[in-house]
């Protein structure tokens, strides 16, 4: 039957090689452990039934024992009273329930073996079930140990001194950089002004010498004339 195909399944599966397939694994193991208590409750019930099934083949087989016992005796009671064709009949009835209750003891027979075996699934599921519960809180618990540490060493990594010393050299390297860069640009502007000015001066002066030079030359020919 599929139920017991399914419990089989289950009772074979092994834990650690699910894992090792598994991306998410507390997540399997979490489905895993579901899978199992529904099985179980399934093998419960299933039990159960196979029971009262066995239970209601047992009354049957006893009422038909009663019948043909009850018709037994009614066949005495014919012979007795020298009544033979009453006796056949009712012998022919205590038979026919005899062979129905025998029919009904190999059911009986057949429905006690299929509960011992449902039974023994039960027993076996359920036990897997602890170990499994037992085993996946182990194995969950070092998974989730296992993250933390790697957090651990993640940020450890991140906050160690030397990390961070040699972070901060290249980032004062960097700012140095960009510093004299920034010098270099200001020295050659700052000489281009300086060459420029100076230029410019050189060339006021000489403009304003000659203008000197002019005027003097200019009132020295008014005085001339005047004199």
């Amino acid at each position: 039957m599929a139920l017991l195909e399914r419990v089989a399944t289950l009772l074979r599966a092994n834990v650690n090689d699910l894992i090792e397939k598994a991306e998410d694994p507390e997540k399997m193991l979490k489905q895993l452990l579901l899978d199992m208590e529904n099985q179980l409750l399934q093998v419960k019930t299933q039990v159960a039934i196979t029971i009262a099934d066995q239970h209601l083949l047992e009354k049957k087989k006893k009422e038909h024992d009663d019948s043909a016992e009850s018709w037994q005796r009614k066949a005495e009671l014919a012979v007795n009273k020298g009544q033979d064709d009453l006796a056949r009949a009712a012998l022919d009835r205590s038979l026919s329930h005899h062979q129905l209750s025998e029919g009904f003891t190999q059911q009986i027979e057949d429905q006690r073996s299929e509960a011992e075996v449902m039974r023994s699934n039960y027993s076996k599921l359920q036990q897997k079930l602890k170990e499994t519960e037992a085993r996946c809180e182990l194995l969950i618990a070092q998974q989730r140990r296992a993250r933390a540490i790697g957090r651990a060493n993640k940020a450890t990594t991140l906050s160690d001194g030397n990390t961070i010393n040699r972070s901060i050299d290249r980032m004062r390297l960097k700012i140095l950089g960009s510093e004299a860069e920034n010098a270099a640009a200001q020295s050659l502007l700052d000489g281009d002004s300086l060459s420029t000015d100076s230029l410019d001066d050189r060339f006021r002066k000489i403009e304003r010498e000659d203008k000197i030079e002019s005027l003097l030359q200019d009132l020295k020919s008014r005085q001339a004339k005047s004199a």
